[in-house]
């Protein structure tokens, strides 16, 4: 029974249901089942898009009868549902569809066994024959499942039969191709549904949307116009209890080479001719085959990675170092943080930098692509007060935590002169659209219910994203993981990560709003409108220990904020003059009385600091009186000195 908060409008399209079908769920006892994919498909049935003839086969090790099976799942929706409540009525005639079976996933018997429940769960739900096997199990049984299914016959019948393969599809560019071979041997590729969760997430599919549906984009999307693009995810939580998978695979593995290339081909591939799943599927092929290959020397250049040591959690709260994790090598040179420059070697991006990071234990959570464009000539600008203060403009996509889609650029301040103040032009899902909020799985299991292959990977794109991480992996495989290349947990991730921008002339995006910046103690509690227009104008700065960030003697053109470590003042004669943490400012006494700097300032440990340009800074100091006198207050504290 839909769930009459998410009904659509009268006049929305209709969804069609899922084709009829046995359900066969491999790993039907772990945690992706009881967390994820049981939540999905009770949604899925809540929405009244599961069909009519459904019936599910939990296929696994444990020893369960199919009475206690169930009563698991009960026990686990009411705990992860994205719902506000469950609707034991949809529950109570959901979980009586679901059979249990235990068995070996090496054993033959037991695939003759399961032949038996699904023929049985076919006759009583009249499914017709149609089978989905899902393998929700760990990444080594993939292939020993799909032979014995394939051995057992079960590949074949009177309806259709589909596997869905978990990631990660292999650890390798040769583990991936041998799993393709593999699967391929008894399975057509119209039968193989290779699922990324990324890809359910509705703000990844509407890249597609975005670009394709609006006119006004396509002129500007290619290198006459973009200057550069960058991709984000950062996490704040470490590796938990998956320290045992984790240490042997890595973010580039976990992360970078499956969801956000994929992002990557969507948000840079050709126009398909339509939205049929081959179509599109053949231009994402084409993207990823253009992304250029590194060569060892050329890996050292373009890529960086870090590994998590001790800090702090976003509540304050101590974090273990990556290596003190359970589970975890306490000598581990696995990434938990990398950052790529990439480069797309066709006709649109040739020569312009697309550049990706993530990290676990990072400072905030978000998944960002932001789009920088060229920055406009300012010969118009240059008789008046804007002189100087263009900056680029930005096409956002926030995909999580907010979603919604941003272009920053520049407005009129209001006032009898020309100064350009940055404006966020912003749409956000929750403003637009009335959805429940999903597993990331509804929309993935739906498509394989229809048969519907446009969200997954053919053999073909797998392999192709394994040829672009392979060489990274194999570059950094034996070199050792020095503390040049350690993170404090809760920081912006390794210096050298900006460093990689910084050399192209460039600097990461650090997308901000009112929530982050409320972090900051010397932002909390400030106007709302003030923590607006600072989140489009500071620019971040990661420093390592010892690194000099303002010179004695130099003239003032930026106040800085300390988002996280240490800094200390010091004169000519290195007499440390004093010392500030987190929150703390300085470099605004320069600012405010238009002199140079009367002392230097260096990194006393790892730093991330905010930076507020002079022209931004007195612009805020005019438009924000409490901000200006918050300012001043802390100048006469530390300096004795009073500024009109």
């Amino acid at each position: 029974m839909p769930d009459a908060t998410d009904t659509p409008a009268d006049d929305a399209p209709a969804v069609p249901r899922g084709d009829a079908c046995t359900f066969v769920l491999c790993g039907a006892s772990g945690d992706l089942t009881r967390r994820l994919l049981v939540p999905a498909l009770y949604n899925l049935a809540c929405d009244d898009l599961l069909p009519e003839n459904f019936a599910v086969v939990g296929f696994s090790k444990e020893e369960y009868t199919p009475d206690e099976f169930r009563d698991r799942l009960t026990t686990g929706i009411h705990e992860f549902t994205t719902r506000e409540s469950v609707d034991e009525d949809v529950w109570r005639r959901f979980v009586a569809r679901f059979d249990y079976m235990a068995g070996d996933f090496g054993d033959p018997e037991a695939y003759r066994k399961l032949t038996e429940r699904i023929d049985a769960a076919a006759a009583a739900q009249q499914t017709g024959g149609n089978v989905l096997f899902y393998l929700a199990t760990p990444p080594p049984l993939f292939g020993v499942i799909a032979d014995q299914l394939a051995a057992a016959g079960l590949h074949r019948g009177a309806g259709w039969r589909r596997l869905v393969v978990e990631k990660p599809f292999g650890r390798d560019s040769a583990s991936a191709a041998e799993l393709n071979r593999r699967l391929l041997a008894n399975w057509g590729e119209d039968q193989i549904y290779r699922i990324d969760h990324y890809l359910g997430k509705e703000t990844v599919q509407n890249l597609l949307v975005f670009r394709f549906s609006n006119g006004i984009f396509e002129p500007l999307w290619n290198k006459g116009h973009v200057d550069h693009i960058q991709f984000t995810v950062s996490e704040t939580v470490g590796v938990e209890q998956r320290g045992g998978y984790y240490d042997h695979a890595g973010v580039l593995r976990d992360m970078i080479e499956n969801h956000m290339f994929q992002m990557l081909a969507y948000l840079c591939m050709e126009a398909p001719a339509s939205f049929h799943a081959d179509a599109i599927r053949n231009e994402k092929a084409k993207l990823l085959n253009a992304v250029r290959v590194y060569g060892p020397d050329e890996v050292a250049r373009n890529a960086v990675r870090g590994q998590y040591g001790p800090g702090q959690k976003p509540d304050a709260s101590p974090a273990a170092g990556y290596r003190e994790e359970p589970g975890v090598d306490p000598n581990s040179r696995t990434e938990t943080f990398a950052a790529l420059r990439l480069f797309i070697d066709n006709w649109r991006w040739d020569g312009v930098p697309v550049y990706l990071r993530s990290g676990k234990r990072l400072w905030k959570r978000g998944t960002e692509i932001v789009v920088q464009f060229r920055t406009a000539p300012e010969v118009t600008f240059r008789d008046t007060p804007a002189a100087g203060t263009l900056e680029p403009n930005r096409l956002v996509f926030h995909i999580q935590p907010d979603q919604a889609v941003g272009l920053h650029v520049h407005a009129k301040a209001p006032g009898p002169v020309t100064y350009l103040q940055k404006v966020d032009m912003r749409f956000d899902y929750g403003d637009a659209f009335r959805a429940a909020r999903g597993t990331g799985y509804e929309t993935l299991v739906h498509s394989c219910l229809r048969g519907d292959a446009t969200l997954f990977s053919r053999a073909d794109l797998v392999e192709s994203a394994w040829r672009v991480a392979q060489p990274v992996l194999d570059a950094w495989k034996d070199a050792p993981m020095g503390a040049d290349l350690s993170y404090p947990a809760g920081s912006w991730g390794p210096k050298a990560a900006f460093d990689l921008l910084a050399r192209d002339g460039r600097h990461w995006v650090e997308v901000l709003n009112r929530t982050v910046l409320e972090r900051v103690p010397f932002l909390a509690g400030a106007d709302p409108l003030c923590l607006h227009n600072l989140a489009l104008m500071l620019t971040p700065l990661a420093c390592d220990a010892g690194d000099t960030i303002i010179r004695e003697g130099d003239v003032g053109k930026e106040m800085y904020i300390v988002c996280r470590g240490k800094v200390e003042a010091f004169d000519q004669s290195g007499k440390v003059l004093a010392a500030l943490g987190e929150g703390a400012v300085f470099g605004e006494l320069s600012l405010l009385h238009h002199r140079p700097r009367g002392a230097s300032v260096r990194a006393v440990a790892p730093c991330d600091l905010f930076v507020l340009s002079k022209a931004d800074f007195d612009r805020v100091m005019h438009d924000y009186p409490t901000f200006a006198e918050k300012i001043r207050a802390e100048t006469f504290h530390r300096y004795g000195e009073k500024s009109g």
